[in-house]
């Protein structure tokens, strides 16, 4: 087997987020449990792989094979999705869809290959579960990496209310009973509304603000970071104090390096950038997009320089904010002409809590047909009042953007209110695939399809 896991259930204690090398005939045990975690300004009771927030790194070589068992010593049953892997069907952790989700007292042997190189994450994919604390990273190193940097650092984005706030499956049953939205929460670079609810925190790497993550580095250092959003209802601003980045990957594909000095990261997509450390310490600030809050952390390469503090303002956040259409994917990453079109409308029903595919919800939802080999163009058209962050599994696709044919690749696209967009897939991996809004909320409240190869099959019982 080749590649490097991070183990879970290890004899000794390890930190959140820390690798552990696993035994090599087995790979990593992924224990869900409940669990009480601190966050920094309090401690939460929550439900956690092997009681970390983030859950452990696993690490892997792209073209090895990753085996993971999943433990449920949960009170529900659960899944894991290795969200962005082009990975064999059986594996994708979607429960009715490729797998019967794992009941309490059950375990699940995930075993897949991993294709590419890049920057992922898996989380749980059974209702509200991945509001809580049960996600952690995927990193898939490139054996020709071509890339030249001394350090690298994974950033995982949160927005936290469970066991603060009551649980997310209490804040959907308030959501499913009003009709409303927090008309408060507004974006102008969003379109208008961002969100469906205000998080009591917003978290890096499992710290709140009151007390930060710290990356620690040398000054003239050339740092990697890796940039995660697993939050649910929260996209964010991201801009690093005193430093310019160049975006070198999205959703871990690799693009033409463009240097900017924010980016805006919505549920489920990820960026990786390089800078050139300063000497002191430095604010990173992922401003939660809309809702007058923020992550926070620090990058300190001496010891002796003053931390900044959590609220301070950055110049950064309001200077040049990555685009699409500045992102222009390698050659070789080139997908075919597309030999047909397929309009996917997304839509909000009357009731104002209720969001579709085609006018369709989850319990029947919108089946986009391919046929394996061909490459099909999808017309997002937004006729919605909010944004969603659509998230296609099992594939990468193009975005077509206004700057040329070489738009970026990417498993997860924001499309704003009224936007049309259009993204082109290759029809490479058979099975029935999630195709959903990365916003939990709206995902559980309808807005799920699914992309299928040939005639339908009937679903799993979930």
């Amino acid at each position: 087997m080749t590649g490097m896991f991070a183990a879970l259930g290890s004899a000794a204690p390890v930190a959140a987020g820390a690798t552990v090398t696993a035994r090599p005939h087995r790979g990593p045990v992924l224990r869900a449990r409940p669990a009480k975690v601190s966050i920094g300004p309090r401690t939460v009771s929550t439900w956690t792989y092997d009681g970390l927030l983030p859950g452990p790194r696993i690490e892997a070589t792209a073209g090895g094979l990753v085996r993971a068992k999943l433990v449920n010593d949960l009170p529900a049953e659960t899944t894991v999705h290795w969200h962005g892997i082009r990975l064999d069907a059986r594996m994708d952790g979607a429960p009715g869809y490729t797998q019967k989700a794992v009941p309490p007292g059950g375990t699940f042997d995930y075993a897949f290959t991993v294709p590419d190189p890049g920057t992922y994450f898996y989380h749980s994919h059974v209702g509200m579960q991945n509001d809580r604390g049960l996600y952690g990273t995927l990193i898939v190193a490139d054996p020709h990496e071509p890339l030249g940097y001394d350090q690298e650092f994974t950033v995982v984005l949160d927005d936290w209310l469970d066991g603060v706030a009551g649980t997310p499956d209490d804040a959907l049953r308030r959501l499913n009973a009003s009709t409303a939205h927090d008309d408060t929460l507004r974006s102008t670079l969003l379109g208008g509304v961002v969100g469906e609810l205000r998080h009591p925190y917003h978290l890096i790497n499992g710290r709140a603000a009151e007390t930060p993550a710290v990356f620690a580095g040398k000054p003239g250092r050339l740092a990697r970071f890796r940039v995660i959003n697993a939050a649910a209802d929260t996209p964010f601003r991201v801009a690093l104090g005193g430093h310019r980045m160049t975006v070198t990957h999205t959703d871990g594909f690799p693009c033409e390096p463009v240097a900017v000095d924010t980016f805006l990261i919505g549920m489920g997509e990820r960026y990786d950038f390089l800078v050139r450390l300063e000497d002191g310490a430095f604010p990173l600030v992922a401003e939660a997009e809309g809702k007058r809050a923020r992550a926070f952390a620090i990058v300190r390469t001496s010891p002796k320089a003053t931390a900044p503090r959590s609220d301070v303002r950055l110049r950064e956040l309001s200077r040049r904010m990555l685009r699409y259409a500045d992102l222009t994917s390698r050659q070789a990453d080139t997908l075919p002409r597309p030999s047909r079109s397929v309009t996917v409308t997304l839509g909000m029903r009357p009731s104002g809590n209720e969001w579709t595919l085609n006018d369709r919800l989850a319990a029947d939802p919108m089946r986009l047909r391919v046929e394996r080999g061909e490459t099909i163009r999808i017309v997002l058209d937004n006729q919605s009042p909010m944004w969603h962050p659509m998230h296609l599994h099992g594939h990468t696709f193009q975005v077509r953007t206004s700057s040329g044919p070489r738009g970026p690749r990417k498993d997860t696209v924001n499309i704003l209110p009224r936007e049309r967009l259009n993204i082109d897939v290759r029809a490479d991996n058979p099975g029935e695939w999630m195709f959903h809004c990365h916003n939990l909320y709206h995902q559980e409240q309808g807005m799920m399809g699914t992309l299928g190869y040939g005639p339908e099959t009937r679903r799993m019982k979930h």
